[in-house]
């Protein structure tokens, strides 16, 4: 599935190389502590639970829940297709780590609050866009 335009590139770290890179082998790849096992996101190289340094990207299973969206009908960028849904997705590993997301492979107007999503990856040169669609439930 094709967002239409060019999206704006991550400038790729050490902290968030595993979350735009793991759809390579088609991980949604969060961050977790090590010592308190809590999950992170955005990325960041301190688990905000614990303090520790014991932070690492794991895979995830990629299942979450549409929390809430918005249909978009603005064209922000040249050849952006409109009208899209972004969503607040909440994570099934911790419902209380969300992803700004777009749902991807229905009608905006099939998308709701409480569908069930399954990360899919939008790759641009070697940058993996997490993106969602929706399960049967």
């Amino acid at each position: 599935m094709s967002f239409g335009a060019a999206r704006p590139r991550p400038r790729l770290d050490r902290d968030n190389r595993a979350f735009w890179t793991g759809g390579a082998q088609g991980h949604l790849m969060i961050c977790r502590c090590g010592d308190c096992g809590k999950w992170l996101h955005p990325p960041q190289p301190l688990c905000r639970g614990c303090w520790s340094e014991n932070v690492a990207a794991q895979p995830t299973c990629g299942r979450g829940v549409v929390d809430s969206y918005t249909i978009n009908h603005q064209p922000w960028m040249p050849g952006l297709e409109v009208p899209f849904v972004i969503a607040r997705v909440a994570l099934e590993e911790d419902p209380s780590i969300y992803l700004t997301t777009n749902i991807v492979g229905c009608a905006p107007e099939d998308v709701a609050v409480g569908d069930a999503v399954q990360v899919t990856f939008e790759e641009d040169e070697g940058i993996f866009f997490p993106l969602f669609e929706k399960v049967a439930q």
